[in-house]
């Protein structure tokens, strides 16, 4: 039950931006590769990038 308290936060705290993934990760107790498809089986985007990020970073790119 812990463990799963800390998963949950570690969740929790990841979304709102609060911890990056790294840190989410080791807060659950799971490598980052696990966390991640923590996220994925949950539907949780690990990535907050935008279209418009995407499109600033290539436009700086040329």
């Amino acid at each position: 039950m812990k463990k799963n308290i800390k998963t949950t936060l570690a969740v929790q705290l990841y979304q709102s931006q609060k911890l990056t993934i790294g840190k989410a990760a080791q807060l659950a107790g799971l490598s980052r590769l696990e966390f991640e498809n923590l996220l994925a089986v949950n539907k949780i985007p690990i990535s907050n990038l935008t279209i418009d990020d995407i499109n600033k970073d290539i436009n700086k790119l040329k």
